[in-house]
């Protein structure tokens, strides 16, 4: 070595990776599994809905640089999360079937907007909270909140009542204690 020649230092820190597979997979790591809110009675399955997707996911790809877009183009619902600093972009996504309802519709876009999302990131779901779940009496479903306040709105406006509320969902202490008030 010349005397002149000084040694090449090491960075301080680990160079971070970037390149959004890199992100993604720090942001996978942060995710963890998603709490299952919700029931389709239909089936009588506990699922997480988007919601509870979207508070779960989102904050964690912002925090890496990422972000969530789920347009809709040509009657396909497309889920894409993009590299903020580069650009580079993954997607998922699903054709919408033919449908002319446009509750219907809405309820597809839902659907595969999640469908979309935890495919993407492999996402794995948790059950709800347990005591939600022994609080409710078998074979009514449990009430998302959403439904449940269109539910107390609803009741405000006489157009549903308490004990229709009761009849048709199994509702957990604390929603029994909103009624009561």
């Amino acid at each position: 070595m010349d005397a002149k020649q000084t040694p090449v230092k090491a960075p301080a820190k680990p160079i971070k990776p970037i390149g959004i597979y890199a992100r993604l997979h720090c942001a996978k790591q942060s995710i963890g599994k998603v709490a299952k809110n919700a029931t389709n009675p239909h089936f009588k399955k506990n699922y997480s809905d988007i919601n509870a997707l979207l508070e779960t996911v989102e904050p964690v790809l912002w925090e890496n640089g990422l972000v969530l877009l789920q347009p809709i183009k040509d009657d396909v619902v497309m889920t894409q999360i993009v590299d903020i600093e580069t650009g580079e972009m993954v997607e998922s996504w699903m054709r919408l079937p033919m449908i002319t309802d446009p509750q219907k519709i809405l309820s597809a876009i839902t659907y595969f907007r999640r469908g979309t999302l935890q495919s993407m990131l492999a996402l794995q779901s948790i059950d709800d909270d347990g005591q939600t779940a022994a609080a409710a009496p078998k074979g009514k479903p449990a009430i998302t909140n959403d439904r449940f306040e269109k539910a107390l709105l609803a009741i405000s406006k006489n157009e549903f009542t308490v004990e229709q509320l009761q009849s048709t969902y199994a509702l957990t202490e604390l929603q029994l204690k909103a009624i009561m008030l």
